[in-house]
């Protein structure tokens, strides 16, 4: 038994790659050539490397003569050395286990030697490691009296009372099996796994092979290990050869199967048909279930809505602190370059050296101004009063168009006070497309970054989503949304703006961020609105979020909310935000007389003033003799502020008051004539019609203002009269008084229909005194009335024909047809009448130019 012993140390020795001189029972040191050699029965020195006889890929073994493969004498999960670049060959990490030698840990060789009892009646004649399949090939020769079978059974029942446990897995044991095929040994870069792919050869070429069922299979396989699942070929299959596929619970368990299995013949009597069947067998890599990419992709009504709110966390964490941070800029004007006190000092030291810099226009403006201020100082004073209380409704500065309400609220009530915010609606409602509107939203109060194309990019993938799943992602944002973030941050901001002063020390420090605010009014940010309600006409939604936005800011003491607008509707608007409430309300209206004969007089007075050269000297106001023509042209031009000062300038450049207000006149009656008379490209926008629009001037040019009613009972006022109005009164042509005869309530019925501007009177009557204009449209007039017209009438026409032919004249539609011929009697009047109307116009535009 000794000499199996060195015979098996001999094996091992090659397996090392250590050198010994193949004596069979000698006891000096080992020393082998490079390559591993085995030695055979008889004597004879052949090449085997790790690829097995010759680099042939198999072990052949002769009579007498048996194979076992040894698992669990490597470590699997060591595989990874084998594709490095530096690795050459399995030699190398062999060399490196053998260190393990002669220490303590348990060595490839020395788990050899301690598997192979010394009591079998063996000969080890040569060890083929598979380190990838972490186990290894020993080749041996037993007494022919001997079953190779009785031999495998012995050597499990001496391991079983004497398991060896390699050093890297104590848990388990080595474990030797018979191998009953021709084992493939190839070092290809096909690694285990649990996986096998068993084809199906015939024995002998030429002849059909047999495909195994599933229970021939079980009982071949099941002894090395336990089997998860058998799965034939398809029977629609015209893949060849036939296959089956294996699937173990182990990977040591398929390897087992694999290189014992390998080229294994099934006989007949095994169900391997008339000729045999071969087996080959082979690693199948398991395909990755990918089970969470599958469910992913299968499942887009949840991930796509999951996948966006995801990315709507991410840009509230990451981009709502820095949107909210410019806000504040944007309030406090930190990064304002004109608050520096560097900058403030080097303009002051500028204004003083050179009158380039002096800001004349800008002191000529503010000395004109003065005498309107000095007028409304009490609203000036009613608003900073109000903004020292505590009160959850909002400030409204109502007004038409150029009277100053701006100036008023920016200039006057808030000079002096920081932490002001204005948004002008103006932009934010005319522009087009959500992209823009939310941009011109974000301008407005400082808002960035902001993505406004993000938004028209995530439409269109959710537009395409939703055509493929029929329901929305999520991914796109409507308007609604987008502008309720862009107000949501600058709420945050006003709130921490308003919070800023605060002091632990303080007295009140105890209170909360609310009772804070509450009890410190003075603290609150103010949030000017302006141009609110224009064209609200075309698209409310805007000012409906602004509106509720204000109402929030209010009720949560965060801000001061003032609105200033040109519409005497807004309380319409307003109340739906704020229900329940009475707002605090200013309405401006035209100066009076003398305090615009006030403000030009200032408006000329004011450069000579300033003037060093003109001290001592005149002003204009005491040498011009033509300003005595200032009375009557500014009973003529009104009190509006805009007006006033166009004509200021006009005069200081030259003219004399009567010529100014002659040409202000006709540039306003050349704009009236362009955008309310004349058919110009963009009609089909308009609300009203030039005929519509000529009736109210006519009218307006004879009478200071004509009756709201009244005028809805005209042919021309017919349809949609009142929405005629509105648009009109929108546009600034006419102005819509409310109130009962004896009140001037905002809040009341429409009374009375009066020019938009003062000196649009003076312009309708301009317009009224052109013969030829006034025939042109008048003619269009008739025209219109007498289509209107004929159209009843053929109306009242085909309900005669129907009750004509009602059988016997029944007396009880005597009346309605009584009823019809008077209808049609009375509207061949006015047909009459248009038509000799019409004709004497025509006569006229024939004989005038």
């Amino acid at each position: 038994m000794s000499g199996h012993c060195n015979g098996l140390g001999r094996a091992a020795a090659h397996f090392l790659t250590r050198r010994s001189c193949l004596s069979v029972g000698s006891s000096q040191n080992w020393t082998f050539p490079k390559n591993v050699l085995r030695s055979t029965l008889v004597g004879k020195r052949a090449k085997s490397t790790e690829t097995g006889d010759e680099d042939s890929g198999h072990i052949h073994s002769g009579q007498h003569q048996g194979i076992f493969f040894l698992e669990n004498v490597f470590p699997i999960k060591l595989n990874f050395v084998l594709g490095l670049p530096f690795y050459k060959s399995e030699k190398s990490f062999v060399q490196l286990l053998d260190r393990y030698q002669n220490a303590d840990i348990k060595s490839p060789v020395t788990l050899t030697k301690q598997a192979i009892s010394k009591t079998l009646p063996i000969k080890v004649l040569e060890i083929l490691p598979r380190l990838k399949e972490g186990g290894a090939f020993v080749k041996f020769s037993h007494d022919p009296q001997l079953q190779v079978a009785e031999v495998e059974k012995t050597l499990q029942q001496f391991l079983a009372e004497n398991p060896v446990k390699p050093w890297f897995n104590p848990s388990v044991r080595v474990n030797p099996f018979l191998v009953r095929g021709k084992p493939w040994v190839e070092d290809l870069n096909r690694f285990p796994s649990v996986k096998l792919k068993v084809e199906f050869v015939p024995a002998t070429p030429g002849q059909p092979a047999t495909e195994l069922a599933q229970e021939p299979l079980y009982s071949l396989f099941r002894k090395y290990g336990k089997l998860v699942d058998i799965v034939p070929q398809p029977t629609d299959s015209k893949e060849v050869p036939r296959y089956a596929h294996l699937n173990f619970q182990r990977v040591r368990e398929a390897i087992v199967a694999k290189n014992c299995m390998h080229g294994y013949t099934v006989l007949v009597q095994e169900g391997g048909g008339n000729g045999g069947t071969i087996l080959k067998l082979g690693y199948e890599q398991k395909k990755k279930s990918h089970w969470f990419r599958d469910w992913l992709m299968t499942h887009p009504r949840i991930v796509l809505p999951a996948l966006a709110a995801l990315f709507a966390t991410i840009t509230l964490a990451i981009f709502d602190p820095i949107r909210t941070f410019f806000i504040k800029a944007h309030i406090t004007h930190s990064f304002n370059i004109s608050d520096n006190k560097a900058y403030k000092w080097v303009r002051s030291q500028a204004t003083k050296a050179n009158d380039i810099l002096s800001f004349r226009r800008q002191n000529t403006e503010d000395a004109g101004l003065k005498a309107i201020w000095d007028d409304r100082k009490d609203d000036i004073e009613q608003i900073r009063t109000w903004l020292i209380e505590t009160a959850d409704t909002f400030i409204v500065v109502q007004g038409p168009r150029g009277s100053g309400k701006r100036e008023l609220v920016l200039d006057q009530a808030l000079k002096g006070r920081k932490n002001n915010l204005v948004i002008d609606c103006k932009p934010i409602q005319e522009a087009r497309g959500d992209s823009a509107t939310i941009k011109a939203a974000a301008l407005e109060v400082g808002y960035r970054p902001v993505f406004s194309w993000m938004n028209s990019m995530s439409s269109l993938v959710d537009l395409a989503a939703q055509g493929t799943l029929g329901t929305k992602t999520g991914f796109s944002e409507t308007l609604d949304t987008q502008l309720d973030k862009v107000w949501h941050n600058t709420s945050t901001a006003l709130k921490a703006i308003a919070l800023e002063a605060r002091r632990k020390d303080d007295k009140d420090a105890d209170l909360s961020a609310d009772e804070y605010l509450e009890a410190h009014p003075e603290r609150r940010p103010v949030v000017l609105i302006d141009n609110f309600l224009h064209k609200s006409q075309e698209n409310s939604l805007v000012y409906d979020k602004i509106a509720q936005w204000g109402a929030s800011l209010t009720t949560a003491n965060i801000a001061h909310v003032i609105f200033l607008t040109n519409d005497v509707t807004f309380s319409k608007a307003l109340g739906k935000a704020l229900p329940n409430r009475v707002f605090r309300q200013i309405s401006l209206g035209d100066c009076s007389p003398e305090v615009a004969k006030r403000f030009v007089i200032n408006h000329l007075d004011a450069d000579a003033a300033d003037d060093p050269g003109q001290e001592g000297k005149a002003l204009p106001s005491q040498y011009r003799k033509d300003l005595g023509e200032l009375d009557e042209c500014i009973e003529t031009l009104g009190g509006r502020l805009t007006d006033l000062e166009f004509l200021a300038r006009r005069i200081k450049g030259g003219e004399t008051p009567k010529r100014a207000i002659g040409e202000i006149i006709e540039q306003s009656a050349s704009e009236i004539l362009k955008m309310f008379l004349l058919d110009t490209d963009d009609r089909a926008a308009r609300a009203w019609s030039p005929q519509q629009a000529w009736l109210l001037i006519k009218q307006l040019a004879t009478n200071p203002s004509i009756r709201y009613n009244e005028l809805l009972l005209s042919d021309t006022y017919k349809r949609s009269g009142e929405v005629i109005l509105q648009a009109l009164e929108q546009a600034e042509l006419i102005s819509i008084v409310s109130g009962s005869s004896g009140s001037g309530a905002a809040g009341g019925r429409p009374r009375a229909i009066k020019p938009g501007k003062p000196v649009y009177a003076a312009a309708f009557r301009l317009l009224t005194a052109d013969r030829v204009l006034a025939a042109r449209l008048d003619l269009k007039t008739s025209q219109e009335l007498i289509k209107a017209e004929a159209e009843g009438i053929a109306k009242c026409e085909e309900e005669l024909r129907v009750l004509a032919k009602l059988p016997g004249n029944p007396t009880e539609v005597s009346g309605r047809v009584k009823y019809l011929l008077g209808k049609v009697w009375a509207g061949q009047q006015k047909v009459d009448k248009y038509e000799r109307e019409s004709a004497r116009l025509k006569k006229l535009l024939q004989e005038e130019f």
